[in-house]
């Protein structure tokens, strides 16, 4: 570790002094100087704001993201029903939607790309830490078709309120915030933030902080590290801190913010016990909006971010590789006034948008070239409200050039030199039919097209993270799918229920094939095209048993997804298996509890040559309570993970076959943690 990490160490021990000090001074405040309370609508993949989505979404915001927050954006999103993750240790995961991952999802931090390297390979982390995040929303499958078709499995945007989009205080102005402390005993966590906002009617102001420290992570067994053993996870601790400044100026029609945000991570990696990754991203946003415009367009909104980021693979302290990009993104999108037709007035927004990124290598394990990504594409939205429900369409057409410009040491890797250009063209279309009062069902039918990554065109080397040289495919064609899904949505009071069913269909799904050849040692691995198709299910409910003074509610949730290469008759590799799931949570006054269960199913449908994984079941409970702290609101929360201490290994992960048996899912842990608002 370097010497500055005890400094950052020290940012956990001064939130709990914050927080203190603001709430006491926010307390003092008149009630007109607190945040005002928004209403939460999803804002992804639905740019109109309806109430009701067409699209199957998740969102985790409040208190239920506090509960559900893990140091990876994969786990914490991997108990929604859909979604898994990757799983490669427990400091680097990103989620897996349907089956898919990768650059088949779009990670968004307010609906820009978050540029990173995290879908190059699964030991490379996102960068961005779920503790400093407002609301996580996820849409499932290929509808949000203004986020390109890199998105067709699925997209996750981050959102938080650095750049506030709407006026956060009163004419008289004020100071709110609140601030997180949380330690947890599997991985001997110590995490903090503080979040604090400023203003009046015309101007906002943002800034905040946060730090993460971790050791090995606990194991249910004893598992080798150097030749020693221990109930750790050999190389998983982690040091992660990041803060950022914000700044928005409201006005009668509209906003205009900016902000810059530093995120920092040195974590181990489980793949290697002497190499540690040491990653950095710095991001700069320009956001801004008109309403209320007359002529053709109603609103006006563009955003730019800047995002720079790298991350060095530490051998004993020195640079093996150097990992970087430079990322930009440009986006335009107008709501045009309702146009007139023979069923009614139709609204939409209609878009472009600009993106770069440039991609650079260098060292021994630099398996791909550097590169440069520049995409333009238009889009739009369109739907049509009727009595009985909604109808939507949506199109987007891009232009993609992807540049290899070789190694950084005179092509010594012999990378393929050249350009490639492609026109990926998307349509989706969509229902919602309000059948019955509580009844609704829903229909998205898609045709989407994803153009190959740099990686998947023009890598040539060792891959450490999948144990194989993977070459690349510089001529590889559009990847095609059509998409179907379709849902049922009950709501009776606190009693609802809902089921969706979805079917992609590829006709040149790009997937890392064995050559049946090895090279330095290793199995030789190329991209190639092959016919693909994803089937599956998610259902989940809620129901009220008890409301008498206290309240007692019974959540279940169930899913599969079944992944076929139809080219070879085999599954395709790293698939969830099935899973079922239930929660009784008991509330009452300030008081709050849970118990819940997830089962997965054995997995056997593997690739030729593949290790299958066994079914496993964790236990997992949680309590809280809400009180005042410096007569500011607050709660306490403690949650325990892995009751049972039970030895799980997730299908979902490249580990569990270029390592099995040395990195399980954590054993046992309690986390316990404090939120004042102020």
């Amino acid at each position: 570790m370097n010497p500055s990490t005890a400094r950052k160490g020290q940012l956990t021990l001064c939130v709990s002094a914050l927080a203190s000090l603001f709430s006491g001074w926010a307390a003092a405040q008149t009630p007109s100087t607190q945040v005002r309370d928004l209403p939460t609508v999803i804002i992804t993949g639905n740019p109109l704001g309806a109430t009701e989505l067409i699209a199957p979404a998740s969102v985790l915001t409040g208190s239920e993201l506090v509960f559900d927050t893990k140091p990876t954006l994969g786990e914490t999103l991997g108990a929604l029903p859909g979604l898994s993750s990757t799983y490669f240790g427990p400091n680097s995961s990103r989620p897996v939607i349907r089956g898919l991952d990768g650059d088949r999802l779009k990670l968004l931090a307010n609906g820009t790309s978050l540029s990173d390297v995290s879908g190059l390979s699964f030991d490379h982390a996102v960068s961005a830490d779920p503790l400093t995040v407002e609301r996580i929303e996820v849409l499932r499958g290929p509808a949000a078709l203004q986020y390109g078709g890199n998105a067709l499995g699925g997209v996750v945007n981050l959102i938080d309120n650095r750049i506030a989009r709407q006026a956060q205080f009163d004419t008289q102005g004020g100071v709110a915030g609140k601030a997180h402390v949380s330690g947890a005993t599997g991985n001997r966590e110590q995490s903090g933030a503080v979040l604090l906002e400023a203003g009046n009617h015309r101007y906002t102001l943002h800034a905040d902080v946060m730090s993460r420290n971790t050791q090995d992570v606990a194991a249910p067994i004893a598992l080798d590290c150097n030749g020693n053993l221990a109930r750790r996870i050999c190389n998983s601790a982690s040091q992660a801190w990041g803060g950022a400044l914000g700044g928005t100026l409201h006005f009668d029609q509209g906003y205009l913010g900016a902000s810059v945000a530093t995120q920092s991570n040195l974590y181990g990696s489980v793949a290697d016990p002497a190499v540690q990754l040491d990653m950095r991203s710095n991001r700069y946003a320009l956001e801004g909006e008109v309403r209320g415009l007359s002529g053709a367009f109603e609103s006006v909104k563009a955003q730019f971010t800047q995002s720079d980021y790298r991350h060095a693979e530490l051998e004993g302290g020195t640079v093996g590789t150097l990992f970087a990009t430079q990322g930009s993104d440009l986006r335009l999108q107008a709501r045009h006034v309702p146009l007139a037709s023979p069923w009614g007035a139709v609204q939409g927004v209609v878009g472009a948008q600009l993106e770069t990124q440039r991609f650079s290598a260098d060292g021994a394990e630099a398996f791909a070239p550097s590169s440069q990504t520049q995409q333009s594409a238009v889009f739009a939205h369109e739907e049509l409200n009727r009595a009985w429900g909604r109808l939507s369409a949506g199109a987007r057409v891009e232009q993609v050039s992807v540049t290899s410009s070789g190694g950084p040491d005179a092509n010594a890797n012999g990378f393929a030199l050249g350009q490639r250009q492609f026109t990926p063209v998307s349509y989706a279309l969509g229902a919602l039919w309000k059948v019955a009062p509580a009844w609704s069902l829903t229909s998205n039918l898609s045709w989407s097209a994803r153009a190959p990554r740099d990686y998947e065109l023009f890598a040539k080397g060792e891959h450490v993270a999948t144990k194989a040289y993977e070459r690349g495919n510089d001529q590889l064609s559009l990847e095609r799918s059509s998409n179907l899904d379709l849902g049922a949505q009950w709501r009776s009071g606190a009693h609802h229920a809902k089921l969706n069913v979805f079917v992609n269909q590829f006709s040149n799904y790009i997937s890392l094939e064995p050559s049946g050849l090895t090279e330095h040692g290793l199995p030789d691995y190329q991209y190639t095209q092959v016919q693909a198709r994803f089937t599956g299910a998610e259902a989940r409910g809620q129901w009220r048993l008890v409301d008498a003074g206290h309240k007692l509610d019974l959540a279940l949730r169930w899913d599969m997804v079944r992944a076929d290469n139809l080219s070879t008759g085999q599954a395709l590799p790293r698939i969830a298996p099935m899973r079922t799931g239930a929660t009784l949570t008991w509330s009452a006054g300030p008081w709050q509890t849970r118990l819940g269960v997830d089962q997965w199913a054995a997995q056997d449908r593997v690739p030729a040559n593949e290790r299958a994984s066994e079914g496993y079941t964790l236990w997992h409970a949680m309590a809280s309570y809400q009180t005042r702290v410096a007569k500011s609101p607050a709660f306490w929360y403690a949650r325990v993970d892995n009751i049972g201490n039970t030895l799980a290994y997730p299908a979902s992960s490249i580990l569990t076959q270029t390592l099995p048996g040395l990195v399980p899912l954590p054993g046992r842990s309690l986390k316990a943690g404090l939120q004042v608002q102020f």
